[in-house]
Order: C-alpha cells, then sequence, then structure tokens
C-alpha cells in the first residue's frame, strides 16, 4: 500500500525554530530525501535522529532521481523531505518531485514550518495585505529585464532572494526598472547576526554598491503606487512625442515604461512600430 510524501520544513537559522511535528515526521519517516545529505546530518545530530536512511535529491539532479524516491514510497515507504533550510519547494528542490507524485497519484502531506520569504516580508515594513514572489531572478540577459518588465506595474510588495554576491547590482537594476520606491534588504534571518536594512531603492544602492556582504538575504520592494496604469493611446502618444523630439527609442521606452505602469518590452515593440511606419 503506497505511504506518503511529507514536505518538512526545517529552520532558516535558528535551530529553535523547528517544530514537534517537523520532529517527529523526521523521527517516523521511512527515509529522508535530502537537499544535501551533509547538511542534513548535522540538524539531525542536533536532535538525536540517528540511523535514518539518507538519499540526496539536489535541486540539479531532482528531476533524475525523484522516480526512484517516488517507487520507493509506492511500494510502501513514508518519505520526508527536507532542504537545506526552509520550506521544500519553494526556491528549493521539491517542486518536480511533489508534481510527479501528485501524477502517480500518491499523497503529499505538508509540515510547515520557517521560510524566509514570510519572515521578512513580515517585518519589512511594506505592505503585506498582498505580495508578488519572485524567487531568484534570471542572472542576466534579456530574461532578467523581461521579469522585472513583468511584474513593475503590480501594486503588491515584490519578494525576492539573492546571493549577497549579487545584491548591489539587483538592487540597481530594480531602480532601474521600478524607480525610487520603497524597499528593504532582510539578511541572515534568525541567526546572531539578523539584519534589516530599510530606505528607498537608491539609498539601499549606494549602500550596497561597495559594502560586501554575507550570509543569505531576501530583498523587499514596494508595489507600484501614485498614478493609475496609461492607457494605450497615452503610451503611444509620448512615445511619437519622443521620437519626434529624436530621443533614442531604448531609453525612451524604459522610462515610459516605468511611468506608464506598462512592461518595457510592450512599450518597445509598440515604439518599433512608430518608427516603421
Amino acid at each position: 500500500m503506497a505511504a506518503t510524501l511529507y514536505l518538512v520544513a526545517t529552520p532558516i537559522g535558528n535551530l529553535g525554530d523547528v517544530t514537534a511535528r517537523a520532529l517527529e515526521t523526521l523521527r517516523t519517516a521511512g527515509f529522508l530525501a535530502c537537499e544535501d545529505t551533509r547538511h542534513s546530518r548535522i540538524l539531525l545530530d542536533h536532535f538525536g535522529i540517528t540511523g535514518k536512511d539518507l538519499v540526496s535529491l539536489p535541486a540539479f539532479a531532482e528531476g533524475q532521481r525523484a522516480g526512484r524516491i517516488l517507487d520507493r514510497i509506492e511500494a510502501g515507504e513514508d518519505c520526508a523531505l527536507i532542504t537545506d533550510a526552509g520550506s521544500p519547494g519553494i526556491s528549493d528542490p521539491g517542486e518536480k518531485l511533489v508534481a510527479e507524485a501528485l501524477e502517480r497519484g500518491l499523497k503529499v502531506e505538508p509540515v510547515p514550518g520557517a521560510t524566509a520569504l514570510v519572515a521578512a516580508l513580515s517585518a519589512s515594513g511594506l505592505p503585506t495585505g498582498r505580495f508578488h514572489f519572485l524567487g531568484f531572478l534570471p542572472r542576466k540577459g534579456p530574461e532578467r529585464r523581461a521579469m522585472l518588465d513583468e511584474v513593475a506595474p503590480l501594486s503588491a510588495t515584490c519578494v525576492l532572494y539573492e546571493s549577497p554576491r549579487r545584491l548591489g547590482e539587483t538592487l540597481a537594476d530594480l531602480q532601474e526598472a521600478w524607480g525610487d520606491r520603497r524597499a528593504c534588504v532582510a539578511r541572515e534571518l534568525t541567526k546572531l547576526h539578523e539584519e534589516f536594512v530599510r530606505g528607498p531603492l537608491s539609498a539601499l544602492v549606494a549602500r550596497y554598491a561597495a559594502e560586501e556582504t554575507r550570509g543569505e538575504v531576501v530583498i523587499l520592494v514596494e508595489g507600484r503606487t501614485g498614478e493609475q496604469r496609461w492607457s494605450e493611446d497615452e503610451v503611444r502618444r509620448a512615445l511619437e512625442s519622443g521620437l519626434e523630439r529624436g530621443e533614442k527609442l531604448k531609453p525612451l521606452s524604459t522610462e515610459l515604461a516605468r511611468r506608464a505602469g506598462w512592461p518595457g518590452q510592450e512599450v518597445y515593440r509598440m515604439g518599433l512600430g512608430l518608427k516603421q511606419r
């Protein structure tokens, strides 16, 4: 008889944040699927959980290894999935495993707990009623710009994860794409050196341009405020006016997209059409 896939959230820093239910699930599961077995052993040893069968499920091999894990669950072994920190499947391994488990008709049960995006949002000082989670942005190129343009018109707070090595560059890209909005950098959440730095994006760009940053980072940016999204006619008239003044299309479309609440690619394509006429 098929067993259950448990998605067990683990602490993002402070080990005191583990739940009693999480520990019980880890103790009783037939085997554990781990993002990194070496990292997981440290957690298990701390709580005296020994003798468990650990199976590696890193993000780069999730698609190849999911099948063998699901075969064991179908054969009757409960499996607990844990990642290095936080909730499985949230910018961590788990998404493919869950999807394939559900396709097979297996039971999937979450064991909730700590997650960095909710912890950062709750203490950011930004609106929390609605938010949009971006995970990790594409590192560069058209895909990165397209994602920023896509969410630029949203009034919801935007939350994303970033490597400390790319923090300064990403903050600069956010200011260029979205303007000088209110923002927050949350670093090392629940750990000894937890830090929240709040202010306009311009101030955060200036601070982190030269400052060497360490630890896990969450970036939060206020959604679009103020005037409503422009109509298509308003955008077209502004493009025509700028092109008649001799402005270059690329910077013109970027600035108009920010002001109008439109995706930059749409404004650029509209401008190309006007130039070709």
